[in-house]
């Protein structure tokens, strides 16, 4: 058995925020693989299923960020895990909008969920940190943090929790880069643009020689504008290598 936990606060008011990109990761999870309704207990909401024949409670703790070790602590103890059984899906400041890392261990870097399980449960649980980008300045992140994703947003968030859902069978079976490489894919092969702009131009034939008329020169073939947009910003920094 294994715990699946989802970081956000509760309540419709945050329902749409940053921070709660956990609660949404879970939410997509439970969706993805039929799991139960979800009900109150540990002091959050479960939902329970199989993913890869694997047997997961899903929890998303309802005790606002900073006390969610509380209800991670308490399902750890009620179904006797440990916390290599624990996987936590959060946001992170420090990737790229839409990038995501698996890791296992490690400090909570300033996050105050991560921090909270840390003091119930020990560090070494695995971690899915989902990049939620940096405003660039220390002033920003509160509201950055508790402020909804932007519309423009929402094609990739979608394509990524989709993503996160398709493939959490990968984190079941303990293959984190598999993971990752496939919910990277998935984003670049939904999220790169088509169209005509993407097809090269078409050769042009040169002009036959005749004797009264000078031979033209070939035109140098013309240079595509590079892509614009809030869009193409966000796939540069999604797949720029670290």
């Amino acid at each position: 058995m294994l715990l699946f936990a989802g970081l956000g606060n509760p309540g419709p008011k945050y329902a749409d925020n940053r921070h709660n990109i956990g609660f949404m990761a879970a939410e997509a999870i439970a969706r993805r693989h039929d799991f139960s309704p979800w009900s109150k207990k540990f002091q959050g909401l479960v939902a329970e299923g199989k993913i890869g024949g694997e047997k997961v409670i899903l929890l998303k703790p309802q005790t606002f960020m900073n006390l969610s070790g509380q209800s991670v602590g308490e399902a750890l103890r009620f179904y006797k895990l440990s916390p290599s059984d624990l996987t936590v899906f959060y946001d992170e400041l420090d990737l790229a909008a839409g990038k995501v890392r698996v890791k296992v261990g490690g400090g909570s870097g300033g996050h105050n969920g991560i921090r909270s399980i840390d003091q119930h449960c020990g560090q070494n649980y695995r971690r899915v940190r989902i990049g939620i980008g940096h405003p660039g300045a220390k002033e920003m992140v509160h509201n950055h943090v508790l402020g909804d994703f932007a519309k423009a947003d929402r094609e990739w968030l979608e394509v990524l929790l989709d993503a996160i859902a398709d493939n959490s069978d990968l984190i079941a079976k303990g293959d984190d880069s598999g993971f990752m490489n496939r919910v990277t894919l998935s984003l670049r092969d939904k999220l790169q643009p088509t169209g005509e702009d993407d097809t090269p131009p078409p050769k042009q034939k040169p002009a036959k020689a005749q004797s009264h008329i000078r031979q033209a020169r070939p035109q140098a073939p013309s240079v595509k504008a590079p892509e614009t947009g809030p869009m193409a910003a966000m796939l540069k920094k999604l797949f720029h290598k670290e």
